[in-house]
């Protein structure tokens, strides 16, 4: 915080320790710090004088904590005063409520319990700002690299979540399609957070077999079976201080999902072979691109567990809804490929763009990352053409595409994806890992595949 004190500050919350505890903070920093216990009191003090920042708490005493009270004194202070800055003082569990808050006119929010330099600092900046627009952000930084790129809205929309969820202990739930860069924003939530410093452990559940899952992330001591012949410490011991991401989660058995549960429940994990359970601190994010929500109303995925693992929830959209990102990402690959092939980055035809801009992307960010690095190793010029650009499934090589399915829209989606896949491991002569590339796909994701059109 600047030196002396600024400002007028009002704190609504329904909580003595609260307002106690906001007192105590503030009292050295802020000109003039008034507290409320009643929200129905606001606008009569708003009546009366105008304050440069207001503290509200998202939940009063009723009869359901959801959350919609704050929201609903949030419109109603900025019916009385529209240029109000209003901080939100939330819980976990509000999160995701408190980041909608956002788009509702709110300056910011604080998770409790708080960290105090981190609540002076949000103060601080919201002094600052009063009456300046918050500038857009084209991307998130991971380590001084940009790392996850666009301008659209919707790209914007996870930035932003991105900067607020990060310092919070929340639990995140990551979905999307294949590609979309769902361990890009996972550790881009880690480098962003105060866990930083610490471990990120990385972990695709998928391809774990049952009798490797609790191995892997729970340990193992030294007889535990027939091969283990050393004490081995698993993920969560790992990631013990940092952070933990469980990738492709959607697709583990239902008793490996009630181990999980048992261990972030008692944040404990007991080593295969061994009765002594070892405490871990890790904080854990989550990703699938399967529909999680239809799984548990299947009983396929249990509901508890889907409640220990989305405090907060962020759902990456598809390439094909990111308006004009696709140049921005294509421009961005280029310059990459081009260094790493020493080549010199090219230009794009704009018949190239059109190209690239009328694609489905079925395999999103990852597959045009793969069409792009493909042109820049067999183009024969300096600009790229339409024709260095192949795609697949979705458009394949004339001579080599299956008409049938390329033609007859007919089709039930999961025969013209089954035909896709057969085609391309064909094409590729039954190299998973290259048909898998050309799908973009991961090949636990093609494999995934295989079994369930039994290929």
């Amino acid at each position: 915080m600047a030196t002396g004190k600024t400002g007028s500050v009002l704190v609504v919350d329904d909580e003595s320790d609260v307002l106690f505890a906001m007192k105590m903070l503030l009292k050295t920093d802020v000109k003039e710090l008034v507290t409320e216990k009643n929200p129905e009191n606001v606008l009569s003090l708003l009546s009366k004088q105008k304050f440069d920042v207001i503290f509200l708490d998202m939940n009063f005493k009723s009869a359901l904590n959801t959350g919609n009270e704050g929201l609903f004194w949030l419109r109603q202070i900025l019916e009385k005063d529209k240029d109000a800055t209003v901080i939100l003082i939330t819980a976990y569990g509000e999160v995701e409520l408190a980041v909608k808050s956002l788009k509702q006119g709110a300056y910011d929010f604080i998770v409790k319990p708080w960290h105090n330099d981190k609540l002076l600092e949000t103060l601080q900046n919201a002094l600052q700002a009063k009456g300046q627009k918050k500038p857009a952000k084209s991307a998130a930084s991971i380590n001084g690299h940009a790392s996850i790129l666009g301008e659209s809205e919707a790209i914007q929309d996870i930035l932003y979540k991105i900067e607020k969820i990060a310092p919070t202990e929340a639990n995140v739930l990551i979905l999307g399609e294949n590609g979309t860069g769902k361990e890009l924003v996972a550790r881009a939530l880690h480098e962003k957070s105060f866990r930083a410093g610490q471990p990120f452990v990385s972990v695709d559940v998928a391809a774990l077999t049952d009798s490797l899952f609790e191995s892997e992330l729970f340990g193992l001591k030294k007889g535990a079976f027939t091969d283990a012949k050393e004490d081995r410490k698993g993920r969560f011991e790992a990631a013990n201080g940092g952070t933990l991401f469980l990738d492709e989660l959607g697709n583990i058995s239902p008793a490996m999902q009630a181990k999980l549960l048992t261990v972030l429940q008692n944040r404990q994990v007991t080593p295969l072979g061994s009765n002594t359970p070892v405490p871990v601190d890790i904080r854990l994010i989550s990703a699938t691109n399967e529909p999680i929500y239809e799984l548990a109303a299947k009983n396929l995925f249990r509901k508890d567990l889907i409640y220990r693992i989305n405090t907060v929830e962020i759902t990456l959209p598809p390439l094909r809804s990111r308006d004009n990102d696709v140049e921005l990402l294509a421009r961005h690959f280029a310059g990459i490929y081009a260094n790493k092939n020493h080549k010199p980055v090219p230009e794009f035809a704009p018949a190239a763009l059109q190209k690239l801009k009328q694609h489905s992307w079925p395999g999103n960010v990852r597959e045009l990352q793969h069409a792009v690095e493909r042109a820049i190793i067999l183009a024969e010029s300096n600009v790229l053409q339409p024709q260095d650009f192949s795609f697949s499934p979705m458009e394949m090589d004339s001579a080599a595409a299956t008409p049938v399915f390329a033609s007859d829209t007919s089709m039930p989606l999961h025969e013209i994806e089954r035909e896709t896949i057969r085609h391309v491991i064909e094409k590729n002569k039954g190299n998973i890992s290259k048909a898998a590339k050309e799908l973009g796909l991961t090949r636990t994701a093609l494999y995934r595949r295989l079994n369930k059109y039994d290929i």
